[in-house]
């Protein structure tokens, strides 16, 4: 099992590789492929069972596009060939049609799918977020300078119960497409979730394996539920 990790150096805001941390220990026996930026991807060229990136500054999500576009029919491929990505944050937004700046201009990504967002570097968003996917709950926080819109919500990942969607007026947060989750939630999703961490495993490849610690990790997310149901709006 090959898992190709993008830009770690640079993709880690927010404590987000952990995501991959936790995934590493769950499965210990995975190839983990840690591509630095100054490196090819690997994942157009050979089969993996999962891309992730984590959410980066602004000014590395520009370097990112540019050095993603070259390759968007290839990652389209991939997209439609199956492969499972996992893109949190802000990295989410790279394969959108554009990123709007205050002043109108515009930062063209990959458009691999319509959505499009709009920063505000003099208002970062803080929030909690509950929802719903495949029948669990599921719990994260928001810290961002965008909101992202799409011209209609079928691509939409998580049901929203509670906070915020992919923008105020929302009724889902992130957005699938096959198999690409994207998401702005950090956490890191992967820990704060389970059922998630679990369906996003089948969907790799791995059955239903036995996740790292999962009885504590089970009982944290079972309190966390009652905590997000007292605490969030």
């Amino acid at each position: 099992m090959k898992i190709e990790v993008l830009f770690p150096e640079f993709c880690n805001l927010f404590g987000d590789a952990y995501n991959m941390v936790y995934l590493e220990k769950t499965l210990p026996e995975a190839e983990f492929i840690r591509t630095k930026f100054s490196d090819d991807v690997r994942f157009t060229e050979e089969k993996m069972n999962l891309v992730y990136m984590g959410p980066m500054t602004e000014r590395m999500q520009e370097q990112v596009i540019r050095k993603l576009m070259p390759l968007k029919e290839k990652i389209q491929k991939a997209i439609d060939d199956g492969t499972v990505f996992l893109f949190t944050g802000n990295a989410l937004e790279i394969f959108g049609d554009y990123i709007e700046n205050e002043d109108g201009s515009r930062v063209e990504c990959l458009g691999l799918y319509r959505l499009y967002a709009k920063r505000d570097m003099m208002h970062r968003h803080n929030s909690d977020f509950e929802g719903e996917f495949d029948g669990n709950v599921i719990m994260g926080f928001k810290t961002q300078f965008t909101m992202a819109y799409t011209p209609d919500e079928s691509h939409g990942l998580f049901v929203k119960n509670k906070g915020v969607g992919l923008n105020i007026k929302a009724k889902y947060e992130g957005i699938r497409v096959n198999n690409f989750f994207g998401t702005y939630l950090v956490g890191p999703i992967l820990v704060l979730n389970p059922p998630f961490t679990k369906y996003i495993l089948n969907l790799m490849g791995a059955g239903d394996v036995k996740l790292a610690f999962e009885a504590e990790n089970m009982a944290a997310y079972e309190q966390r539920k009652k905590d997000f149901a007292e605490k969030v709006h």
